[in-house]
Protein backbone atom coordinates (compact mmCIF):
# COMPACT_ATOMS: atom_id res chain seq x y z
CA UNK A 1 0.00 0.00 0.00
CA UNK A 2 1.60 3.82 -1.01
CA UNK A 3 -0.03 6.27 1.04
CA UNK A 4 0.39 10.16 -0.49
CA UNK A 5 0.69 12.13 2.89
CA UNK A 6 0.63 15.62 3.12
CA UNK A 7 3.49 17.01 5.35
CA UNK A 8 2.06 20.29 5.65
CA UNK A 9 3.24 24.16 5.27
CA UNK A 10 6.80 23.48 7.44
CA UNK A 11 6.36 23.33 10.61
CA UNK A 12 6.65 19.80 12.08
CA UNK A 13 3.79 19.86 14.42
CA UNK A 14 1.65 21.34 11.53
CA UNK A 15 1.08 17.48 9.75
CA UNK A 16 -2.12 15.90 10.56
CA UNK A 17 -2.46 13.25 13.26
CA UNK A 18 -3.23 10.83 10.42
CA UNK A 19 -0.29 11.70 8.65
CA UNK A 20 1.73 11.18 11.49
CA UNK A 21 0.20 7.94 12.72
CA UNK A 22 0.90 7.04 8.78
CA UNK A 23 4.79 8.10 9.30
CA UNK A 24 5.30 6.17 12.26
CA UNK A 25 3.40 2.73 10.49
CA UNK A 26 5.67 3.08 7.66
CA UNK A 27 8.41 1.03 6.42
CA UNK A 28 9.77 2.82 3.43
CA UNK A 29 9.42 6.54 3.65
CA UNK A 30 10.32 8.81 -0.21
CA UNK A 31 10.08 13.04 0.60
CA UNK A 32 10.56 15.77 -1.17
CA UNK A 33 13.55 16.95 0.39
CA UNK A 34 14.10 19.99 -1.39
CA UNK A 35 10.65 21.24 0.58
CA UNK A 36 9.59 18.79 3.62
CA UNK A 37 10.87 19.68 6.83
CA UNK A 38 13.54 16.92 7.89
CA UNK A 39 12.16 17.23 11.65
CA UNK A 40 9.50 15.36 10.10
CA UNK A 41 11.43 12.05 9.85
CA UNK A 42 11.81 12.06 13.36
CA UNK A 43 8.36 10.12 13.75
CA UNK A 44 9.63 7.20 12.04
CA UNK A 45 10.07 3.37 13.18
CA UNK A 46 13.21 2.72 13.92
CA UNK A 47 13.42 0.11 10.72
CA UNK A 48 12.56 2.50 8.15
CA UNK A 49 13.82 3.17 4.93
CA UNK A 50 14.02 7.08 3.62
CA UNK A 51 14.48 8.43 0.24
CA UNK A 52 14.86 11.86 -0.49
CA UNK A 53 12.76 12.63 -3.90
CA UNK A 54 14.99 15.64 -4.88
CA UNK A 55 17.60 13.35 -6.18
CA UNK A 56 15.45 11.10 -7.81
CA UNK A 57 13.33 10.48 -11.32
CA UNK A 58 9.75 9.72 -11.56
CA UNK A 59 11.14 6.07 -13.09
CA UNK A 60 13.15 6.00 -9.88
CA UNK A 61 10.53 6.33 -6.88
CA UNK A 62 8.26 4.08 -8.72
CA UNK A 63 10.96 1.74 -8.88
CA UNK A 64 11.54 2.29 -5.03
CA UNK A 65 7.75 1.98 -4.52
CA UNK A 66 7.48 -1.67 -6.49
CA UNK A 67 10.54 -3.00 -4.97
CA UNK A 68 8.31 -1.91 -1.31
CA UNK A 69 5.72 -3.75 -2.70
CA UNK A 70 7.18 -6.95 -3.86
CA UNK A 71 8.42 -7.01 -0.17
CA UNK A 72 5.12 -6.76 1.17
CA UNK A 73 6.48 -2.79 2.76
CA UNK A 74 4.15 0.12 3.24
CA UNK A 75 5.08 2.87 1.65
CA UNK A 76 4.93 6.93 2.43
CA UNK A 77 5.25 9.27 -0.61
CA UNK A 78 5.60 12.38 1.78
CA UNK A 79 5.17 15.73 -0.11
CA UNK A 80 5.01 19.37 0.78
CA UNK A 81 1.63 21.21 2.13
CA UNK A 82 -1.16 19.27 0.44
CA UNK A 83 -0.11 17.11 -2.34
CA UNK A 84 -3.32 18.67 -4.99
CA UNK A 85 -1.20 21.69 -5.26
CA UNK A 86 1.49 21.29 -7.26
CA UNK A 87 2.49 18.07 -6.19
CA UNK A 88 2.83 16.31 -9.09
CA UNK A 89 1.04 13.46 -7.43
CA UNK A 90 -1.40 12.62 -10.64
CA UNK A 91 1.35 11.16 -12.87
CA UNK A 92 2.80 8.65 -10.29
CA UNK A 93 -1.03 7.33 -9.31
CA UNK A 94 -1.16 6.87 -12.98
CA UNK A 95 1.55 4.74 -13.34
CA UNK A 96 0.30 2.99 -9.94
CA UNK A 97 -3.09 2.43 -11.82
CA UNK A 98 -1.30 0.80 -14.46
CA UNK A 99 0.58 -1.34 -12.04
CA UNK A 100 -2.27 -2.34 -9.52
CA UNK A 101 -0.77 -0.71 -6.68
CA UNK A 102 -3.19 0.43 -4.37
CA UNK A 103 -2.88 4.05 -3.09
CA UNK A 104 -4.81 6.75 -0.88
CA UNK A 105 -3.74 10.18 -0.25
CA UNK A 106 -3.86 12.16 3.32
CA UNK A 107 -4.52 15.74 2.72
CA UNK A 108 -2.39 18.00 4.46
CA UNK A 109 -2.16 21.47 5.37
CA UNK A 110 -1.09 24.12 2.22
CA UNK A 111 1.33 26.33 2.68
CA UNK A 112 -0.81 29.31 1.62
CA UNK A 113 -3.38 28.41 4.40
CA UNK A 114 0.42 28.54 7.00
CA UNK A 115 0.67 32.09 5.54
CA UNK A 116 -2.46 33.32 6.35
CA UNK A 117 -1.97 32.27 9.76
CA UNK A 118 1.42 33.89 9.77
CA UNK A 119 -0.39 37.12 9.01
CA UNK A 120 -3.31 36.95 11.08
CA UNK A 121 -5.14 37.26 7.72
CA UNK A 122 -8.55 36.42 6.40
CA UNK A 123 -8.73 35.86 2.73
CA UNK A 124 -12.34 36.31 1.94
CA UNK A 125 -13.10 39.47 3.83
CA UNK A 126 -16.80 40.58 3.27
CA UNK A 127 -17.28 43.42 0.59
CA UNK A 128 -13.91 43.08 -0.41
CA UNK A 129 -13.08 39.52 -1.78
CA UNK A 130 -15.34 36.53 -1.95
CA UNK A 131 -12.43 34.30 -3.82
CA UNK A 132 -8.74 32.86 -3.65
CA UNK A 133 -7.44 32.36 -6.80
CA UNK A 134 -4.16 30.35 -6.31
CA UNK A 135 -1.75 30.31 -9.56
CA UNK A 136 1.92 30.58 -10.05
CA UNK A 137 4.22 32.31 -13.10
CA UNK A 138 5.20 30.57 -15.68
CA UNK A 139 9.29 29.44 -15.71
CA UNK A 140 10.49 25.95 -17.06
CA UNK A 141 7.31 24.79 -16.52
CA UNK A 142 4.84 26.14 -18.71
CA UNK A 143 1.67 27.66 -17.54
CA UNK A 144 -1.75 27.22 -19.96
CA UNK A 145 -2.21 30.76 -21.86
CA UNK A 146 -5.60 30.64 -20.65
CA UNK A 147 -4.42 30.52 -17.02
CA UNK A 148 -2.09 34.04 -17.37
CA UNK A 149 -1.31 36.29 -14.50
CA UNK A 150 -3.47 39.00 -16.47
CA UNK A 151 -6.05 37.38 -16.54
CA UNK A 152 -6.52 36.62 -12.94
CA UNK A 153 -5.65 40.13 -12.33
CA UNK A 154 -8.07 41.43 -13.90
CA UNK A 155 -10.81 39.57 -11.09
CA UNK A 156 -9.08 41.85 -8.61
CA UNK A 157 -9.55 39.31 -6.09
CA UNK A 158 -7.54 38.33 -3.80
CA UNK A 159 -4.35 35.76 -5.29
CA UNK A 160 -1.82 33.79 -3.98
CA UNK A 161 1.26 33.19 -5.91
CA UNK A 162 3.45 29.87 -5.91
CA UNK A 163 6.89 29.35 -7.12
CA UNK A 164 7.79 32.86 -8.55
CA UNK A 165 9.85 34.14 -6.34
CA UNK A 166 12.78 34.93 -8.99
CA UNK A 167 10.58 36.84 -11.43
CA UNK A 168 9.10 39.22 -9.51
CA UNK A 169 9.38 42.71 -11.57
CA UNK A 170 7.59 40.50 -14.27
CA UNK A 171 5.14 39.31 -11.81
CA UNK A 172 4.46 43.16 -10.54
CA UNK A 173 4.03 43.84 -14.55
CA UNK A 174 2.07 41.60 -15.69
CA UNK A 175 -0.67 42.18 -12.03
CA UNK A 176 -0.70 45.63 -12.66
CA UNK A 177 -1.19 44.96 -16.79
CA UNK A 178 -3.89 43.28 -15.87
CA UNK A 179 -6.14 45.66 -13.51
CA UNK A 180 -4.07 45.81 -9.84
CA UNK A 181 -2.79 49.25 -8.67
CA UNK A 182 0.46 49.73 -7.84
CA UNK A 183 0.00 50.48 -4.82
CA UNK A 184 -2.35 47.22 -4.11
CA UNK A 185 -1.24 45.73 -0.81
CA UNK A 186 0.50 42.41 -0.93
CA UNK A 187 2.32 40.19 1.29
CA UNK A 188 5.59 38.10 0.65
CA UNK A 189 6.04 35.58 3.12
CA UNK A 190 9.29 33.33 3.04
CA UNK A 191 8.99 29.70 4.79
CA UNK A 192 5.86 29.84 6.07
CA UNK A 193 5.32 28.14 9.64
CA UNK A 194 9.19 27.19 9.74
CA UNK A 195 11.25 28.46 12.78
CA UNK A 196 13.23 30.68 10.21
CA UNK A 197 10.10 32.72 9.03
CA UNK A 198 9.38 35.60 7.66
CA UNK A 199 6.86 38.23 6.60
CA UNK A 200 6.75 41.14 4.55
CA UNK A 201 3.96 43.20 3.74
CA UNK A 202 4.29 45.99 0.50
CA UNK A 203 2.64 46.39 -2.25
CA UNK A 204 2.11 44.99 -5.82
CA UNK A 205 4.23 47.70 -7.26
CA UNK A 206 7.39 46.85 -4.44
CA UNK A 207 7.39 43.27 -4.69
CA UNK A 208 10.68 42.88 -6.28
CA UNK A 209 12.11 45.86 -3.86
CA UNK A 210 10.99 44.29 -0.94
CA UNK A 211 12.41 40.61 -1.72
CA UNK A 212 15.60 42.10 -3.08
CA UNK A 213 16.35 44.32 0.29
CA UNK A 214 15.83 41.42 2.61
CA UNK A 215 17.45 38.56 0.52
CA UNK A 216 14.30 36.57 -0.37
CA UNK A 217 15.09 34.34 -3.83
CA UNK A 218 13.00 31.55 -2.99
CA UNK A 219 10.81 29.23 -0.93
CA UNK A 220 8.70 32.30 -0.96
CA UNK A 221 4.33 32.71 -2.02
CA UNK A 222 3.04 36.17 -2.37
CA UNK A 223 -0.18 37.45 -1.54
CA UNK A 224 -2.07 39.92 -3.63
CA UNK A 225 -5.04 42.02 -3.03
CA UNK A 226 -6.80 44.56 -0.29
CA UNK A 227 -7.49 41.68 1.70
CA UNK A 228 -3.93 41.74 2.94
CA UNK A 229 -3.95 45.29 4.58
CA UNK A 230 -7.43 46.91 5.19
CA UNK A 231 -9.74 47.63 7.47
CA UNK A 232 -12.67 48.61 5.24
CA UNK A 233 -14.84 45.48 5.05
CA UNK A 234 -18.49 44.50 6.09
CA UNK A 235 -19.38 43.02 9.49
CA UNK A 236 -20.31 39.10 8.79
CA UNK A 237 -23.91 38.51 8.31
CA UNK A 238 -23.23 34.94 9.88
CA UNK A 239 -23.14 36.73 13.27
CA UNK A 240 -25.05 40.23 12.71
CA UNK A 241 -27.64 40.03 15.48
CA UNK A 242 -30.25 41.15 13.06
CA UNK A 243 -29.15 38.18 10.84
CA UNK A 244 -31.67 34.97 11.20
CA UNK A 245 -30.38 31.90 10.55
CA UNK A 246 -31.27 28.15 10.99
CA UNK A 247 -30.10 28.19 14.55
CA UNK A 248 -31.23 31.58 15.75
CA UNK A 249 -34.07 34.13 15.21
CA UNK A 250 -32.46 37.72 14.38
CA UNK A 251 -33.55 40.88 16.15
CA UNK A 252 -34.55 42.20 12.65
CA UNK A 253 -38.43 41.91 11.35
CA UNK A 254 -37.93 40.45 7.63
CA UNK A 255 -40.27 42.20 5.38
CA UNK A 256 -43.01 40.10 4.21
Amino acid sequence: MVHFVGAGPGAPDLITVRGKQLLEEADVIIYAGSLVNPKLLEYTKDVCTIHNSANMTLEEVIQVIEKAEKEGKTTVRLHTGDPCIYGAIREQMDILDEKGISYDSCPGVSSFCGAAAVLNLEYTLPDISQSVIITRMEGRTPVPEKESIQSFAAHNATMVIFLSTGMLEELSRRLVEGGYKEDTPAAIVYKATWEDEKKFICTVGTLAQTAKENQITKTALMIIGDAVNTSNYERSKLYDPEFTTEFRQGSKKEKI
